[in-house]
Order: structure tokens, then C-alpha cells, then sequence
């Protein structure tokens, strides 16, 4: 799992993509094919079972690879 600035190009590749919103929350979940996401707005943390964790929030690009089991804590609604 990685959060950095996207390029023009992600950005603009992201214009069909679907919109997932969540409330602030904590939840487990397993990731089964690699996945990006681009945050437009709202604030959270992901903790790998390593321990391992990322904050990110709105322009960051968020990568999460395949097989990562994890715990999402949503700070500020996404």
C-alpha cells in the first residue's frame, strides 16, 4: 500500500470511475485483485497486519496491491 500525488494523467483517467463514499467508520477488509483510488475529499488511515500504516486525503492517490488484509479507519467522510 502506497499514497502519493497522481499525475495529469491519473487524474484524468479517473473521470469514468465510479464514486465510493464512506462515514467515518472503522472496518477489516481484504483486498483479492490490486486496486487505486483517488480521494476527492475526507481524511483516513489504513493499517496493514504488519502494522504498517498510511494517512491520506483529498488529491492523494491511494495504491493497494492484491492479498493485503487491512483495517481502514475513515477520520472524515470519503
Amino acid at each position: 500500500m502506497k499514497v502519493r500525488k497522481p499525475t495529469t494523467e491519473e487524474v484524468n483517467g479517473v473521470k469514468d470511475w465510479g464514486i465510493w463514499m464512506k462515514e467515518p467508520s472503522e472496518f477489516r477488509w481484504f483486498y483479492d485483485e490490486d486496486e487505486r483510488c483517488f480521494i476527492l475529499e475526507g481524511e483516513a488511515e489504513v493499517f496493514d497486519v504488519k502494522g504498517n500504516h498510511i494517512s491520506f486525503g483529498p488529491g492523494d492517490w491511494v495504491e493497494f496491491e492484491q492479498g493485503l488484509e487491512c483495517t481502514w479507519k475513515i477520520r472524515k467522510t470519503i
